[in-house]
């Protein structure tokens, strides 16, 4: 495998790692990279092979690859960050529809109704303005979550459990 990145580590990076390497208070991970960056030095003159290096540490070639890649582009401290892309979807169904909905749900069920239904409650949340639109699911989901019931008999009340004796 032809190597994509080398590594020359310049003597102050090299004593950042090997102070990492040695203090015995490094996590895990920042020490396992550290090393890892050690051995593909090509500075000293023995730097090791990626798949020598993935043996020696028990990771995989590909991350020894992406942590000299994050290492070329940014440097020491870009090469110990994982670069997780974040959702670029926006909340929409946060703690505050979360407290509207079971507000709702508390209340008497519209005229000719006996209980609350999730496509009711559903249309009821669209109708305050709460939400532009919102699946019943969602409101299942969400009524799921917080544990409540629209076919208990004390509704917005946690069911109360049996304690047993010792």
């Amino acid at each position: 495998m032809v190597p994509r990145y080398q590594i020359v580590l310049t003597p102050e990076e090299r004593t950042q790692l090997e102070r990492m390497t040695r203090d015995g208070k490094t996590p895990a991970k920042k020490f396992l990279y550290a090393r890892a960056l050690l051995l593909c030095d090509k500075g000293t003159g023995t730097a090791w092979k990626v798949e020598d290096v993935a043996d020696a540490l028990g990771v995989t070639s590909r991350t020894i690859e992406h942590l000299k890649k994050r290492f070329a582009e940014g440097g020491i401290d870009e090469a110990f960050e994982r670069n997780v892309p974040v959702s670029p979807r926006t909340v929409k169904f946060d703690g505050d529809f979360e407290a509207h909905l079971i507000a709702v749900a508390c209340t008497k069920p519209p005229e000719g109704r006996t209980r609350w239904t999730v496509r009711l409650l559903a249309d009821k949340m669209v109708e305050m303005q709460y939400v532009d639109k919102v699946s019943p699911m969602t409101v299942h989901y969400t009524l799921k979550k917080m544990n409540f019931s629209l076919t208990a008999q004390s509704i917005g009340r946690y069911r109360q459990t049996a304690t047993r004796l010792l």
